[in-house]
């Protein structure tokens, strides 16, 4: 009789914490004019992060704004321009989440930042290979990296089509912006 008493403990333990597990991702779908990117985000590891970017995607920011740097064997950028390059205005810095323990390896999306540490607003990246030079070592402002905070779950193939795009000028930028033009149509929570 004990043992059964453990082991429903042990299933009713299971069935209740798996929405607590669910709880620290969220997926969002990332709709651009060349496809389709779904990223899972990390709420347990990045939490600031997280409700940041959520909370541009809910307000509908991120519509209409450009990938507007890609570097093919490097990252694609995003999230902070519209189609005529006008930047467009944010809500203040976040503080820097890179000390989390995620790694800026192929396919996670990270925050996009000035030489400042804490000075991330909107614009991210996604790796499209392995960047550990982009991964936190130290609190000093070389070595504490970039807040990694999801990953690619689907469309891939879009980031790889983004970053096989050809680039050139435009706008403000004199290199690395894709040609054709590549925009965020919609980025909204699964």
């Amino acid at each position: 009789m004990s043992r059964l008493i453990r082991i429903l403990t042990v299933s009713l333990l299971l069935i209740t914490a798996r929405p607590l597990l669910a709880a620290d991702t969220v997926q969002v779908r990332m709709q651009t004019n060349v496809g389709d990117i779904v990223l899972e985000l990390d709420r347990e590891k990045a939490p600031i992060t997280v409700k940041n970017f959520l909370d541009y995607a809910e307000s509908g920011f991120y519509e209409g704004t450009i990938f507007h740097r890609v570097i093919g064997n490097f990252m694609i950028q995003g999230g902070g321009y519209d189609e005529k390059f006008n930047k467009k205005q944010t809500r203040p810095a976040i503080r820097n989440e890179a000390p989390n323990g995620l790694k800026n390896l192929r396919g996670t999306i990270a925050m996009a930042r000035t030489g400042v540490i804490h000075s991330a607003t909107a614009q991210f990246f996604i790796n499209v290979k392995d960047n550990p030079n982009l991964d936190y070592k130290n609190p000093s402002p070389r070595g504490f990296g970039y807040a990694v905070f999801g990953k690619v779950v689907e469309g891939m193939q879009t980031v790889d089509r983004i970053r096989k795009s050809r680039t050139g000028s435009g706008g403000r930028f004199r290199t690395d912006v894709p040609t054709p033009i590549i925009i965020i149509n919609k980025v909204s929570v699964e």
